[in-house]
């Protein structure tokens, strides 16, 4: 074993933990972990029509903004990346950071999001094969909502079924797909921006044109409101960057390493994504075309009309092996989730859940319930007409949640003392390791206040009860808020219930030795920690 693999398994044991994962993952596998759940290439082509259908060309501006929100986000998160570099990322600073019980809650909130982000991801193979050729429109001919969205279920269902047995083989077959994933995913968006740019049709005031169908008012009201909408299709990229976080037992050097990659794959996707969306509405040919909003339309179907069918269809084959990357990551997050909470005997029948292969050093049992899961959510809402919009609107909705629960507790520590004073006496970082690699110094609590805000601002525009996201039914256009309070309030019960059981570091998870800083030798055994 390298020294470095040696010093990374003392620093995880002082957390109380013993290194079972594969501890393979470099700075670029770190760095396409999080970049491939955002997925450029996935979700701008997934979305696009979504925001052009509710504020035109002009929704573009809803993607340096919400950029810049996630950006302060992703500061902070990376910042605790550099103290607590444990699987399960998100989970493991909320309850470090703020309390037991809110880091619970925050992990089975992220856990109902990830679930549901595999889903949505899987959903996106229905906007680009069927573009692609007809024949993989396998349910009806396509004109029905209804059999757009079986046909949806079933092309996800499938999916979710390769990406599980991938996901089980192990880490180093999935690091290997995802960094060639990744590196295609950089280059197929950078010749497509260049070829999109080559054929531009219009200036830049296209991006100007702001168009507010069937919304009341207007002037500044109206499109402030088809704004506000719009910035659905952004906020659904650009989250998942704390995925390097999460993968840290399985990274080398994760202090070091797992900060930068969160922060190098938010700034990547969201550098990449705008050009994107600007080269697209550069080349379209007519920003009034209404198929422009349409599910079968969006950008696909501009490349298609911009490139020619032959051009246009390999840039769509890319586009499906980038859905299949980011399903990868998705679902190796929520894995790695799963196992952390687990092995604190946190979840029911957490022993299986938390058992880790010898042969693959891989937790099985997660990747084999996260597959079905999120089938199990397709097969449920496969008649829903609206399934990508709504689930897509409650993965954000959770997933933020879960990020405020782990920004706001961030806030109330800094302006206790943390990093400096609260770290050092609570011994929150190992003697070897009380020199963090990664600090935001005097920005940290400015920073931090904007991401609170952030984080609510969000969370309250997503959980807004609109027509186009979530019906005209009138209980329906209340989903989300319906959604989240009731996931909320199970969430609590299903605390108690843990609770009451005792939780604490499994025996056989728990680090019975820590390896001297010189030496490599034991020097003191350990107990398992108790989770409160």
């Amino acid at each position: 074993m390298s020294r470095t693999k040696i010093d990374d398994s003392r620093d995880l044991a002082g957390f109380g933990y013993r290194q079972e994962l594969d501890r393979s993952l470099g700075s670029f596998s770190s760095f396409a972990a999080g970049f491939s759940y955002i997925s450029i290439l996935t979700g701008v082509f997934q979305m696009f029509s979504l925001g052009f259908a509710a504020a035109g060309p002009a929704f573009f501006w809803t993607w340096p903004v919400v950029f810049l929100g996630q950006l302060t986000v992703g500061l902070g998160f990376a910042e605790l990346a550099a103290h607590y570099p444990l699987s399960g990322g998100l989970y493991q600073w909320s309850r470090r950071i703020g309390s037991p019980a809110l880091g619970w809650i925050a992990g089975f909130v992220y856990l109902a999001s990830s679930l549901l982000s595999l889903a949505v991801v899987a959903l996106a193979l229905q906007a680009t094969l069927p573009q692609i050729a007809p024949v993989f429109q396998l349910i009806g001919d396509g004109a029905n909502p209804v059999d757009r969205a079986r046909n949806a279920v079933f092309l996800g269902c499938v999916l979710i079924g390769l990406t599980t047995a991938i996901n089980a083989a192990g880490v180093r077959l999935l690091a290997r797909i995802n960094n060639v994933g990744v590196f295609a995913e950089l280059l197929g968006v950078a010749l497509l921006i260049i070829l999109l740019l080559a054929r531009a049709r219009r200036g830049p005031s296209v991006l100007f044109q702001i168009q507010t169908p069937g919304r009341a008012g207007s002037g500044s009201a109206a499109w402030l409101s088809a704004l506000f909408a719009a910035a659905v299709m952004p906020s659904y990229v650009l989250y998942g960057f704390d995925t390097a976080g999460t993968l840290a037992e399985e990274t080398r050097d994760p202090r070091r390493r797992a900060p930068w990659a969160i922060l190098r794959a938010i700034s990547a996707a969201g550098l990449a994504g705008a050009l994107l969306i600007i080269a697209g509405l550069l080349a379209v040919s007519d920003p009034a075309m209404p198929e422009l909003g349409e599910i079968t339309g969006g950008l696909p179907l501009i490349v298609k009309q911009s490139l020619g069918p032959e051009l246009g269809n390999v840039f769509l084959g890319a586009v499906i092996f980038a859905v299949t990357v980011c399903a990868l990551a998705v679902q190796a997050g929520t894995v790695r989730l799963i196992f952390a909470m687990a092995r604190d005997n946190s979840l029911p029948c957490a022993r299986i859940l938390a058992r880790v292969q010898h042969e693959t050093r891989t937790p099985i049992v997660p990747a084999l319930v996260t597959g079905a899961a999120a089938a199990l959510i397709l097969l449920i809402n496969m008649n829903m007409p609206r399934i990508m919009e709504t689930l897509c609107s409650l993965a954000i909705v959770w997933a933020n949640l879960a990020y405020l629960m782990v920004s706001f507790p961030l806030l109330l520590a800094r302006l206790r003392g943390w990093p400096h004073r609260l770290a050092v006496e609570s011994r929150a970082i190992p003697a070897a390791s009380a020199v963090r690699p990664f600090a935001l110094g005097r920005w940290g609590l400015g920073l931090n206040i904007v991401s609170v805000f952030w984080g609510l601002m969000v969370i309250v525009n997503m959980s807004w009860p609109r027509e186009e996201i979530y019906g005209a039914d009138q209980w329906g256009r209340f989903a989300a808020v319906l959604a989240t309070t009731g996931l909320v309030g199970v969430g609590a019960v299903l605390y108690l219930a843990v609770r009451r059981r005792g939780t604490e570091i499994l025996t056989e998870h728990a680090a019975s030795i820590v390896p001297a800083p010189d030496s490599g030798q034991p020097i003191a055994p350990l107990r398992p920690v108790p989770a409160d």
